[in-house]
């Protein structure tokens, strides 16, 4: 299964993502066109909980469910001979990594064992068994740089089931944020942050090669998400004790996003010896709330960093964009549909 957001024109058209907080679904005629129809499913907390371990999908009868509603409102017909999506899972389902290696043959399947090899010590499930793809990101004198995706095979079996189980066959299966670096305009140097209550995911981007992937997990030790939500600190004192402690792993949440955009920009400016401007907000957070959390952790505009969505509204057709959709939920399946 090709996890890796390779474009080779033959993609399906109809891209399908599966998250924590609910699926979204788009279609689109071509890679180049604007989405022609999308749609959203929201899910109950905990029908979803991603990560390494097998159990991602807890409730696979609603997930199921949630699939097919939501592909069949973009006119896509389960059980039929073209059923075909691409699926889009939660990083947190995934580990990408950046290899460096000094040479590397072109041979696929004597490069696979070699990629493989390398990623037994740095992956924490036995990386024989897993899912492997990878993708030469540059080459230099000395030094070939590989992207590297792993899955575990019980992990990816999930995801592909519940697809299967609503009556469509996963044609490609991607992480997240990587999907959603396709839907990036121009070749200039680009940081895009994937937020929502589970995971934030950071990426640097310049000329179509992957500078920088770094995922930070957001739930607590008991697998549970935190809600993204602002946080009034000033009412902490008159909320009871359960009430301050919820607020208070919200507000804890709020920190580690914006320690992630932090990092992320300081190794921004490190690489490319300039700062960035703008973050681009992929993900269901969505830009304005994410603006929001980091101004309160002292990150933003005083600093020269600017939020905006990741998905423009010229990626729509008119008639396709709906209340229901946010955009900033769209920011996947969109670069899903640009391969």
């Amino acid at each position: 299964m090709n996890l890796l957001p390779q474009a080779s024109g033959n993609r399906p058209r109809v891209a399908c993502e599966i998250s924590p907080q609910g699926v979204v679904a788009a279609r689109s005629s071509n890679a180049s066109s604007p989405l022609s129809a999308v749609a959203r499913v929201e899910l109950a907390e905990g029908a979803v909980v991603p990560g390494l371990k097998p159990g991602n999908v807890v409730d696979r009868v609603a997930v199921a469910a949630a699939v097919r509603r939501a592909l069949e409102s973009v006119d896509v017909k389960a059980n039929a001979r073209n059923a075909a999506v691409t699926m889009v899972i939660p990083d947190a389902a995934v580990r990408v990594l950046l290899l460096d290696f000094d040479a590397l043959t072109t041979k696929q399947a004597e490069a696979l064992p070699i990629v493989r090899f390398r990623l037994k010590k740095l992956l924490p499930f036995d990386a024989d068994e897993a899912m492997v793809s990878y993708q030469v990101m540059s080459t230099s004198k000395g030094m070939v740089r590989v992207l590297a995706v792993a899955i575990p095979p019980d992990v990816l079996n999930e995801y592909e089931a519940v697809a299967r189980d609503a009556g469509f066959e996963p044609g490609a299966v991607i992480p997240s944020t990587l999907a959603a670096l396709a839907a990036l305009e121009g070749d200039g140097p680009s940081l895009l942050v994937n937020a929502n209550g589970v995971g934030v995911t950071a990426a640097i981007v310049q000329n179509g090669v992957l500078l920088l992937h770094r995922s930070v997990d957001l739930q607590d030790h008991a697998g549970n998400a935190y809600s993204v939500a602002e946080v009034n600190v000033a009412t902490l004192p008159t909320m009871s004790l359960d009430e301050t402690a919820h607020d208070l792993q919200k507000l804890a949440l709020s920190g580690e996003i914006a320690q992630a955009v932090s990092v992320a920009a300081a190794y921004f400016e490190d690489t490319l010896a300039t700062s960035p401007r703008v973050v681009l907000s992929a993900g269901p957070l969505g830009a304005e709330k994410l603006g929001r959390m980091l101004r309160q952790e002292g990150v933003g505009p005083d600093d020269g960093l600017l939020v905006r969505e990741l998905v423009e509204s010229s990626a729509l057709l008119t008639d396709a964009t709906t209340a229901s959709v946010p955009r900033a939920w769209l920011s996947s399946v969109t670069g899903a549909l640009r391969g």
